[in-house]
Formats: structure tokens, sequence, C-alpha cells
């Protein structure tokens, strides 16, 4: 997609949000920068919400896409979706915004969250409680971008568990590892674009405070669907 379509399209969207949405915005740009990620290779910045000083009791801020990284996106990934990720980006941006001026730090956290989970995906050193500052979608289940976590605090690994996943119940077997341990799942009906892990660990206490993070033990593991 050219630019100016690009620009045309993020303007017809523009038209699509509520006026108190972007009270305090002012402007939606579209550059034409690529942005990469500083240490991601293959992780392009799509979007930025920049506040502007000095404005006060009244924040305000300019959302920036960046239609470079779009372009590059577009030419890794078969089947890109413009106005899907263009939608998600502006409304990521906007939301970064409301919070801002709300003095919120929740998608400070869930981007914060993501970063762990890139450092994850390529075997580098990463925070075990970091999918806790993704979206929560269910009681003790978070969701960063495509990936699932469902968090389940133990005092000792049991050799088998259950998971309720679309209205369907499965056991899983689990592999006698030291904890914590993030075992995905796989064989789930209808699971998410991306992983489903289940994340063991043990409830954190006053010794941890004066310990060094404990290494993460990943595994694969087939779920059973029960009748």
């Amino acid at each position: 997609m050219q630019i100016a379509d690009f620009r045309h399209m993020i303007d017809r969207m523009v038209e699509e949000i509520p006026s108190e949405f972007l009270d305090g915005v002012a402007g939606i740009e579209v550059s034409p920068r690529a942005v990469r990620h500083p240490g991601r290779h293959g992780v392009y910045t799509l979007g930025e919400c920049v506040p502007i000083a000095g404005t006060g009791a009244h924040p305000a801020s300019r959302v920036v896409l960046y239609h470079g990284s779009f372009m590059a996106l577009a030419q890794e990934a078969r089947g890109f979706d413009w106005r899907a990720e263009a939608w998600e980006t502006l409304t990521h941006e906007l939301r970064h915004h409301l919070e801002w001026k709300a003095d919120a730090q929740d998608l400070e956290e869930y981007d914060w969250a993501a970063d762990q989970a890139f450092a994850r995906a390529d075997d580098e050193a990463f925070d075990p409680l970091f999918f806790l500052s993704g979206e929560m979608i269910a009681p003790d289940t978070y969701r960063i971008d495509d990936d699932v976590f469902v968090d389940l605090v133990v005092n000792t690994l049991p050799e088998t568990t259950e998971l309720e996943w679309e209205g369907r119940r499965y056991r899983i077997t689990v592999p006698a590892e030291p904890v914590p341990l993030f075992l995905v799942v796989e064989g789930v009906a209808d699971g998410p674009r991306g992983d489903l892990t289940l994340v063991f660990r043990r409830r954190p206490g006053l010794l941890d405070l004066f310990r060094g993070k404990s290494p993460v033990t990943e595994r694969k593991a087939r779920a059973e669907l029960l009748p």
C-alpha cells in the first residue's frame, strides 16, 4: 500500500473514533520512516504516542504511524492485513494517550511484557513473571499478542493437570522438571494463534527478595481431550 493510500485509510479510521477519545490529541501523523526495534531482528515499531511537553494541566500528545514499518512487515508476512494492523496500532497508541492523561501505567506494563516475550523467544534472559503484565482474559489467564499464559501457583509440581479451553476439558501430563516451568500445550482445539503455555511457579516468599531469579525450564506437552 502506497503512503498516500495509507494516509487516506488512517484518516477514515480517525473519523470512526468517538471525539472524546481524541481529546488532547494534537495530531495523528503518518511518517514514511521504517523504525526497527533496536535489539530485535525483524521487529518494527508501527506507531508511537509522543507526549507534548509543557501542556500542563491539559496533557496533549501526537500519534505517529510509521508507514515504512508497515511496508517492511508486509514484505515479510504473507497475507499481511493492512487495515487490521493499522487499526490495532492506532487504537493502541490512542490508549497510550488516554492512560498518560489519566496517569495510568497499564499499557506501558503491557509493552514491557511484550518486550520480555521477545527476549524469551530469542533465548535471552527474561523476567519469569512477565506474563502477569499481559491482558487478563480470564482468572489467572493472560494474553500477550497471540500467546496465552495460564498461571498455576503450586507447592509441588503435579503429575497431571486439567485445563478447560473453549468448552472442552483436557488432561496434560506434567514432566518432572524444576519450577518455574513454562509448559507449552499442543493439541488443543481452537487454541490461540500463538502458544498456549501453562506456567507452574511457587508463590514468592520473603527470601525471594534476596535471591536471584530462578532459571526457567521450558517444555512441550500434548493435551488429551477428556470425554
